[in-house]
């Protein structure tokens, strides 16, 4: 008769043969990382696939954390860790401790990766650099006091400018805290001691020996910083993140110090041309003023001030003549025109009306008579005419529409 075995018993044995296989212990699978997902816990889930299967992939928090560069979906990995059985499932599943990127550098990876974020930030934009300090008086250096970093700026410093002074944060460059004490460096120098320019760097190195100035921490700082920053790491063709984002970047520690002190020789040669410069384009100046001053004296306004009077006298009295031209006739246009104005008020003047032989009749209230009707018979009325007034009596009345009326009463 058939043994008869639980769910549980099936899937226990399973997962001890797993266990027991050497085959699938510290094991290193080849894939392309697809549908991955990271949790808020830290713990990361993805399938690992090529073109014929899908293995399904765990990286625990504790893990995922040593990750120097982002998993990311397409991503060709050489991921080593144990196949083993998920028992509530049923399932079995690759439980990844350790993970690479296949075909490039793990650091170079981490490398794009960061810079693509943060420029994509605008860290790296040109508006934000901040120009270096002409003359700097103290320099603040953010780098370790043993090596020979600190000696040449220190000596090249001090050969273009003797009286510069030189401010040392100490910090770790490379190893395991050296991110964090270099931007504790950058935030000492802008927050407790202020300084004019600051210069961060180290020696040269493998990747791996410059990486903690490709950590983010020491980007942000540099970027935060309110103090101009010389990025001094590594030899010529190396390159880091703290170089992007810095202010200047100097290909060696002697280069920094050569872009943030001015020699003082070659200063004072500038200044010794400029002055030169300035004395000779006062004579200049002085002799083309002297020049212009004799150009003017010989002016017929200084030899000869009279010829300029006498034509404007000449030009003076004729305008005076015009005027007066001018004046007269415009005095006569408007006499004319009063006259004429005049003329028009006598026709309608009533004491005109008068001298020419007419009178002006009024009833006894002193208004004016203008219709045959208004007269009464044996009323008195008082007629103006031409050196005074009288009073008559009306005897009779000879009709409206008389020739008499028309003209006027005149009784």
């Amino acid at each position: 008769m058939a043994v008869i075995r639980s769910v549980s018993e099936i899937t226990k044995y399973i997962a001890g043969l797993l266990k027991k296989d050497p085959v699938l212990h510290n094991v290193t699978v080849r894939g392309e990382i697809s549908n991955f997902k990271q949790y808020s816990s830290g713990h990361c889930y993805f399938d690992l696939k090529d073109k014929d299967a899908i293995l399904k992939c765990v990286i625990w928090r504790s893990y995922a954390e040593r990750l120097r560069f982002k998993p990311e979906n397409s991503l060709q990995v050489l991921a080593t860790g144990s196949i083993e059985v998920y028992e509530r499932d049923g399932k079995y599943q690759f439980y990844v401790s350790r993970m690479l990127p296949d075909g490039v550098g793990e650091l170079a990876l981490a490398f794009e990766q960061l810079k693509d974020r943060l420029a994509q930030e605008g860290l790296f934009n040109a508006e934000y650099k901040q120009p270096l300090p002409a003359l700097p008086k103290t320099i603040g250096i953010v780098t370790s006091p043993t090596g020979a970093v600190l000696r040449d700026i220190f000596k090249v410093s001090k050969r273009r400018m003797p009286n510069v002074r030189l401010a040392l944060f100490p910090v770790q460059v490379q190893g395991e805290g050296a991110a964090k004490q270099i931007a504790n460096g950058i935030d000492f120098f802008n927050k407790k001691y202020p300084v004019d320019l600051l210069i961060v760097g180290r020696g040269g190195g493998s990747m791996e020996d410059l990486w903690a100035f490709n950590e983010e921490i020491v980007v942000r700082a540099i970027f935060n910083s309110k103090i101009p920053v010389i990025s001094a790491v590594g030899h010529e063709t190396d390159f880091t993140l703290a170089d992007f984002v810095a202010d200047q970047r100097a290909a060696t520690p002697s280069q920094a110090a050569e872009l943030a002190v001015p020699d003082v020789a070659e200063t004072v040669k500038y200044l010794a041309s400029l002055q030169k410069r300035v004395v000779s384009s006062g004579l200049s100046l002085v002799k083309e003023r002297k020049d212009a001053v004799k150009s003017l004296t010989g002016n017929i306004v200084f030899t000869q001030p009279e010829k300029l009077l006498e034509a404007n006298y000449m030009m003076v009295e004729d305008l005076t003549e015009k005027l007066c031209k001018a004046a007269r006739q415009l005095i006569k246009e408007k006499q004319q025109r009063l006259n004429h104005d005049i003329d028009k008020l006598e026709l309608i003047n009533p004491l005109g009306i008068i001298r020419r032989g007419y009178g002006i009749v009024c009833n006894a209230d002193g208004e004016m008579v203008n219709h045959i009707r208004d007269i009464k018979k044996d009323m008195v009325y008082s007629i103006r005419v031409n050196g005074g007034e009288f009073d008559a009596r009306v005897l009779s009345i000879k009709g409206e529409e008389s020739d008499a009326t028309k003209k006027g009463t005149n009784l």
